[in-house]
């Protein structure tokens, strides 16, 4: 099974075409491919569907093998991925998902596509609360981008003890379904994140977490609706329109490599092809 492997600023995810194929079985193969040590790698895996309404449709699983909602860079690279492949010559798209349609402006450039604005659609904020976890009380935003966040200001994102309250804020019983966990340092143009991801851990950039983030901290006069939202694997250039509510984020998609996985389960083997493929 052919697949590609992308990262939007260091999260990465593998991508299959299962555009003119049935889904395999996603929810395994995400375990299985994902696997640092034993498979090719990744923050969780992404098959891109015929679509329903839009183009086409996303259909994410994280590295758990749970499946995922909304991924902000796993969208952005889906939409390089089908441009450069050659499944679609149109740089104007509109990706079903889980979380409801996004729309896509891709941007190329000698390489290809380079960059993606994504209309992230509404926030949907509540109140603050506070939580017992690990031992410490927090206080946080739950914020819904068509998947969960909890959004945590702090003075120094980099001091937080992301190993010990990431797991404990993502299975807290107030989160059935567990949430995504973002610890947010807020300035007028500006905010620095540091992201732990429902069913990967943490990683190096969460899309929908920025995005999350900026409406938090805008709703509460902590930032402008127009942020550079720093992250540990880069930055996206965040706008929070005022008029139709939708949050729009860019930032880069960039191809890593392309390999084959074998069709068996129970085969440890990988292999790719060529050579690593950049832009």
């Amino acid at each position: 099974m052919r697949f590609t492997k992308m990262h939007g600023l260091g999260n990465d995810y593998l991508y299959i075409d299962c555009t003119s194929a049935p889904l395999p079985e996603l929810a395994e193969l995400a375990v299985s491919m994902s696997d640092r040590h034993f498979g090719a790698g990744a923050d969780g895996l992404i098959a891109v569907a015929p679509g329903v309404q839009g183009d086409f449709t996303m259909v994410m699983y994280n590295a758990d093998g749970s499946q995922g909602e909304m991924c902000g860079n796993g969208i952005r690279c889906l939409g390089k991925y089908v441009y450069d492949s050659g499944l679609t010559d149109r740089t104007e798209l509109t990706i079903d998902t889980l979380a409801g349609p996004r729309r896509l402006q891709l941007h190329p450039g000698p390489n290809g596509i380079e960059s993606v604005t994504v209309d992230m659609g509404e926030p949907f904020l509540l109140p603050e609360i506070t939580l017992s976890a690990a031992g410490l009380e927090v206080h946080g935003v739950p914020v819904s981008m068509g998947n969960p966040h909890f959004i945590v200001f702090c003075p120094d994102p980099a001091g937080v003890d992301l190993l010990r309250l990431g797991p404990a804020l993502e299975r807290h019983p107030l989160f059935p379904n567990r949430t995504n966990v973002e610890f947010v340092q807020a300035n007028a143009n500006q905010l620095n994140l540091r992201v732990w991801e429902r069913g990967s851990g943490e990683t190096l950039a969460c899309g929908t977490g920025a995005c999350a983030a900026l409406a938090a901290a805008c709703t509460r006069g902590l930032c402008q609706d127009q942020v550079q939202a720093r992250l540990p694997g880069g930055t996206l250039h965040l706008r929070w329109d005022q008029q139709s509510r939708h949050i729009y984020m860019t930032g880069p998609a960039v191809t890593v490599y392309n390999g084959d996985w074998p069709e068996s389960p129970h085969s440890p083997s990988l292999h790719t092809k060529g050579d690593p493929l950049h832009g």
